[in-house]
């Protein structure tokens, strides 16, 4: 089980702002971004594809890279 936590643009997309999911334990970022496509629908990928993921202390757009039992989905943020 994995607690993806959603901010600002993606968690307006999905509806709220985290969830849990029933992912293997060898599950990658590409894992979960097919899952929320899957879930959520296809007008999601553009977003997910321009999001960073934080995972453990590590931010990344690797879609290697494998998931820890928390992953935070960021989309691009204006401003500053």
């Amino acid at each position: 089980m994995v607690e993806i936590r959603y901010f600002a643009a993606i968690a307006d997309a999905v509806g709220k702002t985290s969830e849990h999911l029933d992912l293997p334990p060898e599950a990658t970022v590409a894992d979960l971004c097919h899952t929320l496509s899957h879930t959520y629908g296809p007008t999601l990928d553009p977003m997910l594809k321009a999001c960073a993921y934080l995972i453990g202390d590590e931010l990344t757009r690797d879609l290697t890279t494998p998931l820890t039992p928390r992953v935070d989905v960021l989309p691009p943020f204006a401003g500053g």
